[in-house]
């Protein structure tokens, strides 16, 4: 017994008429994303370059936020979780997003302050 997909994205504001419609609706999606983070690492805007957020960069935060939505949006439409129970979709897409997300905030913070204690510490750049 097949079991239909559903065929919208973005909670019901675009529908497909088929699979396949979906997929290369998915991919333009993805494909602009990508690209407005292609674009914000090639121009390198000067506000978000020179303020800062917890200590690291508006545009890192920016690159983080943009690659964990899509992340997200590819185990949610390309592994169907949106067909699937809700213990299982938080199982599968949360834990994976918790985790990846303080990974990053440990490694930024860490080098932050690796970077803080030779610049201004006792400890010289001496390699």
């Amino acid at each position: 017994m097949a079991h239909e997909h559903k065929l919208e994205i973005f909670r019901g504001l675009l529908k497909f008429r088929s699979n396949t419609q979906k997929i290369w609706g998915v991919l333009i999606v993805l494909t602009i994303v990508t690209g407005v983070e292609v674009g914000l690492g090639i121009t390198k805007p000067a506000p978000s370059v020179e303020n800062t957020f917890m200590s690291i960069k508006l545009l890192n935060w920016i690159f983080i936020i943009l690659t964990l939505v899509k992340a997200y949006y590819i185990t949610w439409d390309f592994m169907h979780m949106r067909d699937e129970r809700s213990s299982l979709r938080r199982a599968v897409v949360w834990t994976p997003i918790f985790l990846v997300s303080y990974l990053i905030f440990i490694l930024l913070f860490e080098a932050d302050y690796i970077y803080t204690v030779f610049t201004e510490g006792f400890v010289t750049w001496d390699f």
